[in-house]
C-alpha cells in the first residue's frame, strides 16, 4: 500500500538554513516546497496548502507574525499545522508566536530530532 507523501511548505530567507532544513525533511519522506520571502510563501499556503508549515520569523516583505495570523484567519489555512523556527529565542517573541497561532515555536540552531518529533506529532494530530 502506497501511502501519499505529506507536503511541508518551508517559508525562510536563508538559503543554507533553508537548504538545510529541506534536507531534514526530505530525507524523511516528506514532499518539501520553500518560499525565501514572506509574500510569496503567503501565496503559496493560500493557493495549495500544504499539509504542515516550517516558518522562519524574520523575513523580507511579510514576517512570520503576520503571516501565521493571516493563515489563522483564512478559513482554507486556521487548522493548517505551523511550525515557527527563528533566531529569536526570546520568551517574548516564542509567546507573540504562540499568540498568533503557531503550533510550535523552536530556536534556532535547530535540533534536528525535535525539529522531526514535533513535525510528526502535528501531522499524526491533523
Amino acid at each position: 500500500m502506497s501511502t501519499i507523501a505529506k507536503r511541508i511548505l518551508i517559508i525562510e530567507d536563508d538559503p543554507s538554513f533553508s537548504r538545510a532544513i529541506n534536507h531534514i525533511v526530505e530525507k524523511e519522506g516528506y514532499e518539501v516546497s520553500t518560499a525565501s520571502n514572506g509574500m510569496t510563501g503567503l501565496r503559496m499556503a493560500k493557493d495549495n496548502p500544504p499539509d504542515l508549515l516550517i516558518l522562519d520569523v524574520m523575513l523580507p516583505g511579510l514576517d512570520g507574525f503576520e503571516i501565521c495570523s493571516q493563515l489563522r484567519a483564512d478559513e482554507s489555512t486556521e487548522k493548517l499545522p505551523i511550525v515557527m523556527l527563528s533566531a529569536k529565542g526570546q520568551e517574548a517573541d516564542k509567546t507573540t508566536g504562540l499568540s498568533v497561532g503557531a503550533n510550535e515555536y523552536l530556536t534556532k540552531p535547530i535540533d534536528r530530532a525535535l525539529l522531526l518529533e514535533k513535525i510528526a506529532s502535528l501531522l499524526a494530530a491533523g
